[in-house]
C-alpha cells in the first residue's frame, strides 16, 4: 500500500500528463489556448489584455503548485501515528502582510491595463470620411447586412481593406451576439436596443464568426463571414449583389435553407420543393412576416422588417426554383416550420 505522499504524487504526475495530452491537443488547432490572431486595432487590444491576465494567472498557478508539493513533502507524516499532531507552525504578520498586499497590487495591475486598453476597443475612431456604416439585423437564425446604399447580404458581410467599419446592431427576436473573434469582441444585439461595434480589417482575407449567445435549436446556423477586399473588388461586389435574382437567391439560402434543406428538400421544417404554398406570393408573404405554428414547432417570423423589394425578391426565386420536388418522397408539407 503506497504511502500517502507516494499516492499524491502519483496522482500529481497523472494529472500533469492529462494536462500534457490537452495541451498537444490545443496547440494543435486554432493557435492553442490563446485568442486568434488580431486583424483590427480593437482586436490586438483584446489580446493583449487577454495575454497580461494570462501571465499573472500562470506564475500564480506555478507558484501555488509548487508550494503545495513543497508543504506536502515538508510536513509529511514521517511515519507517526494519524492521532498525533504534526509540528505547529504559528502565525507569521509579515509574511500574511506580503501575501495579501502581492494579489492587491497584481489586482491593481489588471484593473490599470485593461482601463487603459478600453477606450481602443470600445470607441470607434474618429469619424473619418472613410468610415463605412452598416446595419446588421439579427434573427433567428440569419444574419441581415445592409450596406450604405441599400445593397443587402445575408450571412456574408463585405467590407474594403484598412477602412473603420461601424456597425449598428438591431434585434428582432431573442438576443443574439454579433462576434468574429479576430476582428474585435462579443456585442450582444438585443431587441428594443440598438447596439454598435467597430472593426478596421488591417489585410485582404476572410473571417469567421457566430452568434455566441444561445438563440434557439438553430444557433450553431449563424455564421458570420466577413470579406476584407480591395476597394475595386468591395464596389464591385454591392454591383453584383443588386439584382433582385441575386438577393432572392442569397435570401432563400441564408434563411429559408437553414430549417428546410437544401434546395427546400426539407429539415427541421416541413419541404418546401414542391409544395404549392412557395407558388403563393401572399401566402408566403404571411408566413414569413408573422411566423407560423406547424406540427413540427414554430417558425419564426423570419421576415419581418423585410422591404416590399426584399419579399418580391424571395418570392420570385421560390416560384421559379421550387415548383417541383427535388428528392424522391419529398412531399407538399404544411406551412409550419422551424
Amino acid at each position: 500500500m503506497p504511502s500517502p505522499v507516494r499516492r499524491f504524487l502519483l496522482i500529481a504526475a497523472s494529472l500533469a500528463l492529462a494536462a500534457l495530452a490537452v495541451a498537444a491537443t490545443a496547440l494543435a488547432d486554432n493557435a492553442g489556448f490563446g485568442p486568434e490572431a488580431p486583424h483590427s486595432p480593437n482586436a490586438h487590444r483584446i489580446n493583449d489584455a487577454y495575454w497580461l491576465i494570462f501571465v499573472f494567472a500562470s506564475v500564480i498557478f506555478v507558484l501555488v503548485v509548487a508550494f503545495l508539493v513543497i508543504f506536502v513533502v515538508r510536513y509529511r507524516s514521517r511515519g507517526r501515528a494519524r492521532t498525533v499532531e504534526g509540528t505547529q507552525v504559528h502565525g507569521n504578520t509579515r509574511l500574511e502582510l506580503i501575501w495579501t498586499v502581492i494579489p492587491v497590487l497584481i489586482l491593481a495591475a489588471i484593473a490599470s491595463f485593461v482601463f487603459y486598453k478600453l477606450p481602443g476597443i470600445s470607441d470607434v475612431p474618429v469619424a473619418k470620411k472613410d468610415r463605412i456604416n452598416i446595419r446588421v439585423d439579427a434573427r433567428q437564425f440569419y444574419w441581415q447586412f445592409t450596406y450604405p446604399d441599400g445593397t443587402i447580404s445575408i450571412n456574408t458581410l463585405h467590407v474594403p481593406v484598412h477602412r473603420v467599419v461601424y456597425l449598428e446592431l438591431h434585434g428582432w427576436d431573442v438576443i443574439h451576439s454579433f462576434w468574429v473573434p479576430q476582428l474585435g469582441g462579443k456585442t450582444d444585439v438585443i431587441p428594443g436596443r440598438v447596439n454598435h461595434t467597430w472593426f478596421q480589417a488591417d489585410r485582404v482575407g476572410t473571417f469567421y464568426g457566430n452568434c455566441a449567445e444561445l438563440c434557439g435549436i438553430y444557433h450553431a446556423k449563424m455564421p458570420i463571414t466577413v470579406i476584407s477586399e480591395p476597394q475595386a473588388q468591395y464596389t464591385s461586389f454591392l454591383a453584383s449583389a443588386r439584382p433582385a435574382a441575386v438577393l432572392g437567391k442569397a435570401e432563400f439560402q441564408g434563411v429559408c435553407q437553414t430549417c428546410h434543406g437544401l434546395a427546400g428538400a426539407g429539415g427541421y421544417g416541413p419541404p418546401l420543393a414542391g409544395n404549392p404554398l412557395t407558388q403563393q406570393p401572399a401566402g408566403i408573404e404571411r408566413i414569413t412576416r408573422q411566423g407560423q405554428q406547424g406540427n413540427r414547432g414554430v417558425m419564426p417570423p423570419v421576415a419581418r422588417g423585410w422591404s416590399a423589394a426584399q419579399m418580391d425578391a424571395l418570392t420570385a426565386y421560390m416560384k421559379t426554383h421550387l415548383k417541383n420536388p427535388v428528392a424522391a418522397g419529398a412531399t407538399s408539407g404544411g406551412s409550419g416550420g422551424g
